[in-house]
């Protein structure tokens, strides 16, 4: 009789563990029917059409008008908003970013310098860390953000200076760019880095030219030869992971971002992403980028099964390939040598990721196997061997229906945008840039008359070539509207205009974090603007992005995804 019980006992317990799951996951719903009415209403539709009123029925846009004709449809079950002259548009879609990498924080040492961070020095960097690994003693001691141009030393932290935390314990904290990481000494004996290591290919292990023969690791490992620490920092468990998850949601959320990025996330993050979206741990819609180098077999085999990672709100649009590096790391491939000559290197130019070999390899196959891609090309030389390949490619394995995208395409010169054009290429600018790293740009990496033209939005829209902008979360913060206040105004964190000739309208930079984003993701059919038919997903500003003050001062009020109101700052 006692064992019956127990057994009930436990039934009950697991049936009531079970109901409190799914109310906890339970995904907010839309009403039957909401109008939205008195507002500006930026529809980002083709003739960028501005209504002051909206229907929602469900999850999706009914229609759009006056606020005289939609009042007409509104019953006693209608959920009534008055915008009273607030800007309702279209969610904003990360282009390209990792999420949900902002949510590291929750695990890592946050080290970026102003004006994102406070770090300012060596001793502030450490301090931090000591304070971390105190706090959190893991395995690994891990940290993110620090810029060697912004710390007053002006340069990396070397295993000596990481070793001052700790000796025994592994560290390893990413540069800003993400394409490079410092490492202590304990780091570099845990996966086997030594004067006898070679260079792999396509990444550098920095050395220490005062050492005995001039091979001894110094700590520094770039592109490539940071792979293996960065699939360190980011081994992590399911509650961080969930954790993380959560946390970037809720940042995205705040800053009206509907649709999330997830460019070349590790294989084992992203097999997690699926799971907590059906879960509902997350709200957003993610578009997901495997690096093409952990599924090449699969791929270029014809066996890739992309459905398989793409549960439910996550889509597998594109592989990913990183073919160099970060300009303001020196692994951007130029063509010309950088402004400030690299370790008094005057001709350095940087490296591509993958040689023009590989590259042109691997493109073909992706045209072979019709798989939609993407290539992370920042220096002008890398964009030259993208081109090229994507040439070859198209003359023997002919494929009209691609549409390759440009990752960053950050200093493409203008004659490459007009190959950009004639190839059906499109980019997706980090217009950021131009803000967090213009000045350093103009006077260290490319000089000004490059800088002028770093992320050219304006050259593209002339050359008839559609693009996209990003933040490339987490290497600058999650914030759409300082993505369209770039391109609108290419002013540096020091006050001073760039390029002026590369601005572009508020309307056109507004079509960057939006329709034009969705397009490149291919879900402009469903999300990007707000039409009939389509998903409503939606944010509420405070006030208008087309006045001439600052749009980084607007508000965002409300969140949208699927007609359900996800955020509300009330």
């Amino acid at each position: 009789m006692s064992y019956r019980v127990g057994l009930s006992v436990l039934a009950a317990f697991l049936l009531g563990l079970y109901i409190l799951f799914q109310i906890a996951t339970r995904p907010p719903e839309a009403p039957e029917h909401q109008v939205f009415i008195n507002g500006q209403i930026l529809t980002m539709n083709a003739e960028n059409q501005v209504v002051d009123a909206m229907s929602v029925r469900g999850a999706r846009i009914d229609r759009v008008g006056s606020t005289e004709d939609i009042l007409a449809e509104v019953t006693r079950e209608t959920i009534v908003t008055d915008l009273r002259g607030r800007t309702l548009m279209p969610g904003f879609v990360d282009a390209h970013g990792h999420f949900p990498g902002s949510g590291q924080v929750v695990f890592s040492t946050d080290l970026n310098s102003p004006p994102i961070g406070s770090i300012e020095n060596m001793a502030q960097l450490l301090a931090r860390l000591k304070s971390a690994h105190e706090a959190r003693p893991d395995d690994w001691l891990t940290g993110f953000g620090y810029d060697d141009t912004l710390l007053a030393e002006g340069r990396h932290p070397t295993r000596e200076d990481l070793d001052q935390v700790s000796t025994t314990r592994p560290i390893a904290i990413g540069h800003v760019s993400g394409h490079l990481y410092a490492v202590n000494s304990a780091a570099l004996a845990e996966m086997g880095i030594d004067e006898s290591t070679p260079d792999p290919e396509g990444g550098v292990i920095q050395r220490d030219p005062n050492s005995p023969d001039g091979r001894r690791p110094n700590g520094v490992l770039e592109e490539t030869a940071a792979r293996q620490a960065l699939l360190k920092a980011l081994d992590i468990g399911l509650t961080d992971g969930i954790r993380m998850t959560t946390y970037a949601a809720r940042e995205y959320l705040q800053a009206g971002v509907t649709t999330a990025s997830a460019g070349g996330m590790p294989l084992g993050l992203a097999k997690l992403l699926g799971p907590l979206s059906e879960l509902n741990v997350f709200p957003q819609r993610v578009a997901l980028f495997p690096l093409l180098e952990e599924v090449e077999a699969e791929v270029l085999s014809g066996e890739w099964r992309p459905e398989v990672l793409a549960s439910g709100r996550l889509s597998l649009p594109r592989v990913k390939i990183i073919a160099d590096g970060s300009i303001q790391g020196y692994t951007g491939y130029l063509s010309e040598p950088y402004y400030q000559p690299y370790k008094g290197d005057v001709f350095y130019r940087g490296y591509p990721s993958v040689s023009r070999e590989d590259l042109f390899r691997q493109v073909a196959g992706l045209h072979r196997q019709k798989v939609q891609y993407a290539i992370h090309v920042n220096g002008d030389a890398s964009v030259d061997d993208a081109l090229d390949a994507i040439e070859a490619a198209q003359q023997s394995q002919p494929w009209p229906e691609v549409r390759p995208l440009f990752i960053h395409a950050q200093m493409s010169r203008h004659d490459q945008i007009q190959r950009m054009a004639d190839l059906g290429i499109t980019p997706s600018f980090f217009s950021s840039h131009t803000y967090y790293w213009g000045d350093r740009h103009a006077g260290i990496f490319m000089g000004p008359e490059r800088a002028a033209n770093m992320s050219p939005a304006r050259w593209a829209l002339d050359a008839g070539v559609r693009y996209s902008s990003h933040a490339d979360t987490p290497v600058t913060p999650m914030l759409p509207l300082q993505v369209v206040w770039s391109q609108v105004n290419w002013i540096t964190t020091g006050g001073e205009v760039l390029g002026e000739h590369q601005r572009v309208s508020p309307v056109e930079a507004l079509r960057a974090v939006t329709i034009d984003a969705a397009w490149q993701v291919f879900l402009d059919k469903d999300i990007g603007s707000l039409e009939s038919g389509k998903l409503a997903d939606m944010v509420v500003l405070s006030g208008s992005p087309l006045e001439p003050s600052d749009i980084r001062e607007l508000v965002v009020e409300q969140t949208f995804i699927g007609g359900a109101e996800v955020y509300s700052r009330r």
